[in-house]
């Protein structure tokens, strides 16, 4: 059946108009993005040629960062005045959590005595004033090792008897070893094996600290405090016996923004004098610089004494300004010295005094290890079993369907 010419070409005719109309709308569109990009170049443009522009526009981007979305604003004046009574609220529940944190550094000033002679104990032990009796060296995994070689040699008498004598002999090296006594370098691998130590102890240091015997902490309750003293053999570097460090906390919410109280705080710490023998300081290294007179020409060589990188310039921290004086600020440098310095010192009383043989055998740092985080590990448990199931065709899963019970049937 044919179809007439007329109809066909008025049908032509209305599409033609149809995607003429389209065009000349696509082209417009063109032409005013065009023209917004070419409007947007030569603001552009006019706001490098124009600093004091560039500047009042960024004091605007940076008010505009991180302010409220109006919300609060808008509130009627009868629920801003019950948020007040919101905020009171808050500020009561804040002076009682501070009051919770005292307990709980009085509760930690307790157990403290508890611990004491464990920490004691474990001193005599590695500087080898001590010798643990079989008893008290006894642990599950010695044992099971030895059940293990007895159950592989059980039918071997000939491995039996050889590993007897390995032991054998082992023992009597170990008795003939006298000086090696307690656990040596025990303090020393501690620092090496924890990342944020090694980065404070130079190779010029292994020296002095190999005579670091123990690390002790004693709290203070009112004013809060905790002081470490490192306890040295006499060395040939410095005639203290203990360097301390002592550490100042707070436990009150600020007046200027007590919202932001989350526990004690440590606000400031004050070293001590090492007393070095002569030529023996670490802390600091002669460098020899050549000056040239401005007129005569002459040339002469100055010797001056500077600072040197060491583990011990962390008994002299930076001093903190007296922050009554509005004049007195600390500088962004010396704030990211305290802060490290904060951290360093509640890490070591902390976690590595409490758990130090742990720091030493590196079973401490392999748990830090362990965690990983829980969604990446979710996701990869997801793909996994999506490609151990050959069979798995996600276009079968009907519309709100667990892809599981698909798999399993």
């Amino acid at each position: 059946m044919s179809a007439d010419p007329e109809k066909a070409m008025e049908v032509v005719d209305d599409n033609d108009h149809e995607s003429l109309d389209e065009e000349d709308e696509a082209d417009g569109d063109k032409m005013e993005v065009v023209g917004k990009k070419a409007g947007a170049g030569a603001l552009t443009a006019e706001m490098l040629k124009n600093p004091a522009l560039m500047q009042a526009l960024q004091g605007k981007l940076d008010g505009i960062i991180g302010t409220p979305s109006g919300y609060i604003e808008s509130l009627p004046a009868p629920v801003k005045r019950r948020l007040n009574a919101l905020k009171k609220l808050q500020l009561e529940a804040t002076k009682i959590e501070a009051k919770f944190y005292e307990e709980i550094h009085a509760l930690e000033c307790k157990y403290h005595e508890l611990y004491s002679p464990l920490y004691t104990k474990r001193t005599k032990i590695t500087k080898g004033d001590y010798e643990p009796n079989d008893e008290e060296c006894e642990w599950p995994s010695d044992s099971e090792d030895e059940d293990d070689e007895d159950e592989e040699g059980e039918n071997d008498k000939d491995a039996k008897e050889k590993k007897k004598k390995e032991k054998e002999e082992k023992e009597k090296k170990e008795v003939s070893e006298e000086d090696m006594k307690g656990v040596p370098e025990f303090w020393l691998t501690i620092f090496k094996n924890v990342e944020l130590l090694q980065e404070m102890v130079q190779e010029h240091d292994e020296a002095v600290l190999k005579s670091l015997y123990d690390i002790t902490v004693t709290f203070n309750k009112d004013p809060m405090a905790f002081t470490l003293h490192f306890h040295f053999h006499p060395n040939d570097f410095f005639t203290n016996t203990v360097l301390t460090k002592e550490y100042h906390m707070k436990c009150e919410p600020s007046e200027d923004d007590p919202f932001s109280f989350e526990g004690p705080e440590i606000y400031k710490c004050t070293g001590c004098a090492v007393n070095w023998k002569q030529g023996k300081n670490l802390t600091v290294k002669t460098v020899k610089k050549k000056q040239k007179h401005k007129s005569k020409g002459n040339v002469r060589t100055v010797t001056k004494t500077v600072k040197n990188d060491s583990f011990f310039n962390f008994f002299e921290p930076p001093a903190v300004p007296d922050m009554t004086n509005e004049d007195d600020d600390i500088d962004p440098e010396t704030q990211d010295l305290l802060t490290s310095d904060f951290e360093i010192g509640h890490y070591i009383r902390e976690r590595i005094i409490p758990r130090a043989v742990l720091f030493f055998t590196g079973e401490a740092l392999e748990e830090d290890d362990d965690y990983d985080d829980e969604d990446e590990s979710g996701e990869e448990e997801e793909d996994e079993d999506e490609d151990a199931d050959p069979d798995f065709d996600p276009s079968k899963v009907k519309p709100g369907q667990n892809p599981q019970e698909c798999k399993q049937q």
